[in-house]
């Protein structure tokens, strides 16, 4: 692994390294870069796309139809209304 791409990625990291850990870190990413090769040479033609590794399912519960709030009901406490809607202060 050349120092510049350790440099490069210490760089996007903001990390500042010594020559020594440029050296270590080189060499252990020289290692999982050629383990990922090997991981890319293993055919997986007949294997379908994995999107996540435990099948997931909605847990929320069914949406059920329940009478609501009246627009007079909704308003009753409002302290301002006009027009069947609530009057606030303008933020600007």
């Amino acid at each position: 692994m050349e120092t510049f791409d350790v440099d490069h990625v210490a760089w996007l990291s903001r990390l500042e390294l010594t020559q020594e850990e440029k050296e270590l870190f080189g060499k252990q990413l020289k290692q999982i870069l050629d383990h990922a090769e090997v991981i890319k040479s293993v055919d997986t033609s007949g294997i379908s796309p994995t999107y996540h590794p435990i099948p997931l399912k909605n847990v929320m519960r069914e949406d059920v139809i329940l009478s609501s709030l009246s627009q007079e009901e909704a308003l009753s406490n409002a302290p301002q209304r006009e027009g069947g809607a609530f009057v606030v202060p303008r933020i600007m």
